[in-house]
């Protein structure tokens, strides 16, 4: 059974059913994962450029005759709610204005007012991770290599060595606005160049690190300030993928009225719109220093389950299954010193 063939299945947290994915252009992404790469590495390198990326984007989503299906339509063949949005369910005449759809956020998704709880920064499949050895989240073949991950300056990721990690993989019909999951002051804000790997299960484990070579925005907050989650630093990474043309910051503490850049020096507040991926599937990575932060049970216990058909526990030998998550719904807290995993 090869890997475009095996199913790869998720744990819906709210249900607790376990959900199978049919991930898109699997047999593509087979083909673009092992025959191209290995065996025509220059047309593998072209097909993965940002020129290329934009072009496909533009092909899925702005190509004329490409938005036959729209309105209700488009949503329910994502099996998305039109109801959460903002604008009306006309508005979406195209697939490009249903990638960057608003939602009433402050209604549909709730969060916990407590201030020291740390949240999910999109509706994604989540997985969890750790750099521990001593901890049972530890993976050893990771999706990134975390000095490359986080880019040249070696500064940052000696402060998360032997920290905890969450990867936050957003599909095709998910809400593409990235919220920020902590209270805190940012202290950088860098782009990383880099290619536009697909974010497909099986393109994640035929290639090493790819989280890596994608690129990205590297945001660093520091929480031990006042008014802050008081976990330290935490470094929030969002990283493109195929057919992806940009991330947007669109900043915004009311709604999403007002939106603009984020610079280091100014404080963030949890829950808040941050970014826009533009449009099609991405990820967003947040990294935790060592001994501050303790995932939610239910997380854990999701991920180390072994009646799930996960294609990342079948690449990487141990159970690693993703739990569906809401952005803003409650992902971990600050570590006590009676809590271990």
């Amino acid at each position: 059974m090869t890997l475009s063939t095996m199913p790869h299945q998720y744990i819906d947290r709210n249900s607790l059913q376990v959900i199978t994915e049919k991930p898109i252009a699997d047999r593509s992404i087979q083909f673009l994962y092992t025959t191209l790469r290995e065996n025509a590495p220059a047309m593998f390198r072209a097909l993965t450029s940002g020129r290329m990326s934009s072009l496909l984007g533009y092909f899925h989503y702005d190509m004329p005759g490409k938005n036959r299906n729209c309105g209700k339509d488009l949503f329910n063949r994502f099996g998305a709610d039109w109801q959460e949005c903002i604008n009306p369910v006309g508005f979406y005449d195209s697939h490009r204005k249903f990638f960057e759809r608003q939602i009433r956020y402050w209604e549909t998704r709730p969060m916990n007012r407590k201030q020291t709880t740390i949240v999910s920064p999109a509706d994604s499949r989540l997985l969890i991770g750790s750099f521990t050895e001593t901890s049972t989240l530890f993976i050893k073949d990771k999706f990134f290599d975390l000095a490359e991950l986080l880019g040249p300056d070696t500064s940052w990721h000696r402060r998360f060595l032997g920290g905890d990690f969450a990867v936050f993989r957003l599909t095709p019909d998910k809400y593409h606005y990235n919220h920020v999951p902590v209270d805190g002051r940012v202290v950088a804000i860098y782009n990383v160049d880099g290619r536009y790997h697909s974010c497909n299960p099986s393109a994640l484990i035929t290639t090493a690190s790819l989280y890596s070579k994608n690129r990205r925005v590297v945001t660093i907050i520091d929480t031990d300030v006042p008014g802050g989650t008081a976990i330290g630093l935490v470094a929030m990474v969002e990283i493109v993928a195929l057919m992806i043309g940009d991330i947007v910051q669109a900043y915004s503490e009311e709604r999403y009225d007002h939106p603009q850049d984020i610079r280091p020096g100014q404080m963030v507040k949890r829950g808040c719109p941050k970014s826009l991926f533009r449009p099609g599937s991405s990820t967003d990575v947040v990294i935790f220093e060592p001994g501050r932060i303790a995932f939610a049970e239910d997380l854990v216990n999701n991920s180390q389950r072994r009646d799930v058909q996960s294609r990342f526990t079948s690449g990487y030998n141990r159970p690693l299954v993703e739990t569906d998550v809401a952005a803003r719904s409650s992902i971990a807290e600050p570590l006590r010193q009676t809590q271990q995993f």
